[in-house]
Parts: structure tokens; C-alpha cells; sequence
């Protein structure tokens, strides 16, 4: 069986001679239970953190040397440098970064049209990517449990990254599988935030009609040396059972889970988010989906103790295609307080009102919103049961 790699392997780095990489197996990356770490990690008390700062996990090590590495071999569209990054005044914190590169040289969009789009092979898709691309493959040690149907996880460079160590999350890519939200997939989202010991590692998803631009699954996850307002902002239970929180703050209402173990309530959790983004797919409303360490759930503030995992899910408008006269657009990073802005113009002259304004359009109306709310409570009660 499978077991945990000794920390000194390097096997994730590419061969020198690009003719080799087309035959090069796909490392894996297998972990085990003591890896995953829910309490512990939390922020220096000087903010930003660079992630080569901070004692760095074997995942986190594993992750940053490849992808460091496929940089120098200039596999991505851009060679990203420090962002300039300001933290706009306000009550909010909004961690805004100038990032004119991602914005002029992202491959477009596919053609989106509905939430709910069957995979189309003949789009640009995974299974399209250079070898090199591939970072390696994430797989579960035989120590832990196989209580969900767990897909072999590849970890992909971004080739347009948000920020450093930017990667995609792509469960087995040659099954073509749409950009709906599978348990198997967030639980591995899930599971990468608690292998990394930098509390600034976030996993995210964007649904169709929420700027995914790519219909084949994948989720996010990436680097960012700041504190982001979800990680502590305070919420409000919706269900008795107290499974269900409602962030009621600035910049939009979410809905929050939230989990400090990774045992059978860590499955427990994957499974209520994916039915309530379920729902949303099959009713045909976008979402957005952020994983974070945070806080607990209550009256917590900035400053709170990162005691375990956060995962907010936001329901929204959908949006499809770029919308090139935003400062930015708005998607999982966006809705949880990260804004990558596009223009030196925009960058310098944005305001906390203005990106409020902007993040608050693309939120449903207030009777669909209580739909909604009124739905994924019901399931939570039926889910108790």
C-alpha cells in the first residue's frame, strides 16, 4: 500500500530536458491523518506573511518547490512578481492587488450559458494541458477513512495565477466531469488547506454562471499573505442544530460551515455543503465556494484563534462571460475580501464603497436570497433527520 513520502523527496520537480516530460509518470502525493492539522496555524503577529516565511508542511513544500520551478521554466502566460497590494480604509479590511497581467493575458472564457452545462469535450478542457503543467497527483493514505468516494486528485499550475502558488484542484480529468461541485473534490479542497501550515492557503470554487471560465471540475487554491474579513467575521445560526451560520457582514451575507475536526465530521460537513450546492445547480443559481482556517462561528472578530476550517458559500446572480470595465470581477477571492484589480487606475483610485457596490450587484435579489435561505435551512433540518 501506499504510504506517506519521506519530506526529503523531491520528486515532484521536472527533468531538465523538455523532450523527457511527456513520458515522466505523474508523482503522488500521498498523505496520511497526522498531516491533517485543523488547529495550531495561525497568523505572526506581523502581517504580510510570505509563505517561504513561516515553517513550511511537506504539502506546502511539495506545492511552492514545483511550482517555483515551473516558473523558471516559463510555463505560465506571465512570470508574476510581487503585487502591489493595498488595504483599502474601511471597516471591511479588502486586501486589493494590482494584477494587470491576469487581467490583459487569462485565456477567455469558454461559452457559459447555464448553470447546470454538460461537459463538452471539444472546449478547452484539462485533459488539453501540457505535461508539464502537472505538479502531481493527491492521494489519501491507506490510515484514512474511506467513508467518501475519493477521486484521484491532480494539483495543476494556473498558468494565469492570482497570487503565488496558485494551483487547480482537478479530480481525475479524463472522466469530463462538468464544474459541479462533487463531495469527493471538496473533501480533497478541504483536506489541502489542512495539510498546508500557512494560514493564508485558501481553496475555492467557482460554479458556471459564478466566472468559472472552464466547465470541467476543478477548485482553487492559492497562496495570499493577509488576513481576509471572512476569517473571523461573526454569523448568526440558522438551524437548530447549529450546522448552518449566516454571515451577516460586510462585503455580502454567506452562508457558513464550519469544522475543527477532520474525522467523521469533516465528512459530515463535505456533505452538507454539497447538498446545498446542489440545490443551487439544479435550481440554476450561481455560487461561489471559499475554504479558509477561521475562527469558530459567533460573535468572533479579525483577531479570533484560526480553530478550524471555514467554508462560505455564497449564492448569487449569474454572471457570464468578462465584464472589461469592472475593476474587478467577482468570484470566490472577490466575495471573501481578496481583490485582484485589473488597471493601475482602478487599483489607486478604488474605494471601500466602490468594491462594496460592485461585490453587493452580482448578489440575488432579497426575496430569491430568502428563498434560498428558507431551502437550505429545510435541508439541513431533513438532513438531521
Amino acid at each position: 500500500m501506499a504510504a506517506p513520502q519521506d519530506s526529503t523527496e523531491t520528486p515532484y520537480l521536472l527533468p531538465p530536458n523538455r523532450e523527457d516530460w511527456e513520458g515522466q509518470a505523474i508523482a503522488d502525493f500521498v498523505y496520511g491523518q497526522k498531516e491533517l492539522v485543523p488547529g495550531g496555524v495561525q497568523w505572526p503577529r506581523v502581517t504580510p506573511c510570505l509563505p517561504k516565511a513561516l515553517l513550511l508542511s511537506r504539502f506546502d513544500s511539495a506545492v511552492l518547490s514545483a511550482w517555483e520551478q515551473r516558473v523558471e521554466l516559463g510555463l505560465f502566460r506571465y512570470r508574476l512578481r510581487d503585487l502591489q497590494t493595498r488595504i483599502l480604509p474601511g471597516a471591511v479590511g479588502f486586501v486589493a492587488q494590482l494584477n494587470v497581467e491576469r487581467g490583459a493575458q487569462r485565456r477567455l472564457p469558454q461559452n457559459i450559458w447555464g448553470v447546470r452545462q454538460p461537459f463538452d469535450p471539444d472546449q478547452f478542457n484539462f485533459n488539453k494541458i501540457r505535461p508539464g503543467e502537472v505538479l502531481f497527483r493527491l492521494q489519501r493514505g491507506p490510515d484514512l477513512s474511506p467513508a467518501l468516494q475519493q477521486e484521484d486528485i491532480l494539483v495543476v499550475i494556473n498558468v494565469s495565477p492570482l497570487e503565488w502558488g496558485h494551483v487547480l484542484l482537478v479530480p481525475e480529468p479524463a472522466r469530463g466531469l462538468p464544474q459541479r461541485l462533487l463531495p469527493g473534490a471538496l473533501r480533497a479542497g478541504l483536506e489541502a488547506v489542512l495539510l498546508s501550515s500557512h494560514p493564508g492557503f485558501r481553496v475555492g470554487f467557482n460554479s458556471l454562471g459564478g466566472l468559472a471560465s472552464v466547465n470541467h471540475l476543478h477548485l482553487h487554491g492559492y497562496y495570499l499573505a493577509h488576513r481576509l474579513p471572512v476569517e473571523g467575521a461573526p454569523s448568526q445560526p440558522l438551524d437548530p442544530g447549529g450546522h448552518l451560520h449566516e454571515l451577516q457582514t460586510l462585503p455580502a451575507p454567506g452562508f457558513l460551515f464550519y469544522t475543527s475536526r477532520t474525522d467523521s465530521d469533516l465528512d459530515a460537513l463535505v456533505s452538507r455543503v454539497c447538498r446545498a450546492t446542489n440545490y443551487l445547480t439544479d435550481h440554476e443559481i450561481a455560487h461561489n465556494l471559499f475554504a479558509t482556517r477561521g475562527a469558530p462561528p459567533g460573535e468572533t472578530s479579525l483577531s479570533s484563534a484560526l480553530a478550524g476550517i471555514r467554508v462560505i458559500l455564497w449564492a448569487r446572480k449569474s454572471s457570464f462571460g468578462i465584464k472589461e470595465g469592472e475593476a474587478f470581477n467577482v468570484a470566490l477571492c472577490e466575495l471573501a475580501g481578496h481583490l485582484p484589480v485589473k488597471t493601475p487606475q482602478s487599483f489607486s483610485s478604488l474605494t471601500e464603497a466602490a468594491a462594496v457596490s460592485l461585490i453587493q450587484d452580482c448578489l440575488l435579489p432579497p426575496a430569491q436570497a430568502e428563498e434560498v435561505r428558507a431551502a437550505l435551512v429545510a435541508l439541513m433540518a431533513e438532513e438531521a433527520e
